[in-house]
């Protein structure tokens, strides 16, 4: 593992379809945090809407990311449905820098609704940050341990998940078993970005944004209420 890589995973306040607004706050949160990656739940810039327009990584309105992203020296990782050159559409993650915006992740495992829109992603991403190396996921891709066993067979040091879980107390603990499980399973660090409050057609979700070591205790977590920021140094002792 090189040396330790400061992480805060966030929850803002979602405002429906507003990409603006949104990024707004993500710009807040990174500036806020102080940490080197700053993770986001999944399709935190628009909330999940599955009929919610695509997000080009050039888009005007992720600016604010940017900008917070080259004063702070950080790399943040958004949630946004995108449009690739051939027409298909996946639920992404957005890898921000001070440079600008890219997909660096597609879902690859879709539920539900999410296939009457959007085509899985191919394959599996590691991004490389600080020379760590962090294997993503976004949301149902977390539940499925072939996911997690896959990425690991890449050569991951910690699993990084943007996720929305519903609210109320079994949602809650399927959502710390799966990171706990992730954690356990491939001895490396487990980093969760969930929503918190609203978000698109959920009225409300179960927040609990957190870090779990590779012996799958909890390093920090936070509560269900939008706006939280907490954070930990992944092979460190610091955590807030």
């Amino acid at each position: 593992m090189p040396a330790p890589l400061t992480v805060a995973v966030a929850q803002p306040l979602c405002l429906h379809l507003d990409v603006a607004a949104n990024a707004s706050a993500h710009a807040e949160a990174i500036t806020e945090s102080g940490a080197r990656l700053v993770v986001f739940p999944e399709l935190s810039l628009t909330g999940y809407d599955l009929a919610a327009p695509a997000v080009s990584p050039d888009d005007p309105r992720l600016r604010p990311i940017v900008s917070a992203c080259r004063a702070t020296g950080a790399t943040a990782l958004a949630g946004a449905p995108v449009r690739d050159e051939d027409g298909r559409e996946h639920i992404a993650t957005l890898a921000v820098t001070g440079e600008g915006a890219r997909v660096a992740y597609r879902k690859m495992w879709l539920h539900g609704e999410e296939f009457d829109r959007f085509t899985p992603g191919g394959k599996q991403e590691i991004l490389v940050v600080d020379g760590v190396r962090l294997g993503l996921a976004v949301c149902y891709d977390a539940a499925v341990p072939e996911h997690a066993a896959a990425t690991a067979a890449s050569g991951m040091d910690a699993y990084v998940a943007s996720t929305l879980y519903g609210a109320g107390a079994g949602s809650a603990d399927r959502r710390d078993g799966h990171m706990r499980e992730r954690a356990v399973a491939h001895g490396v660090w487990v980093v969760l970005a969930t929503s918190a409050g609203a978000s698109g057609t959920y009225p409300t979700t179960s927040g609990g944004s957190g870090i779990w070591a590779p012996d799958g205790a909890v390093l920090v977590q936070a509560g269900p209420e939008p706006g939280a920021v907490v954070s930990a140094a992944l092979g460190g002792a610091t955590a807030s």
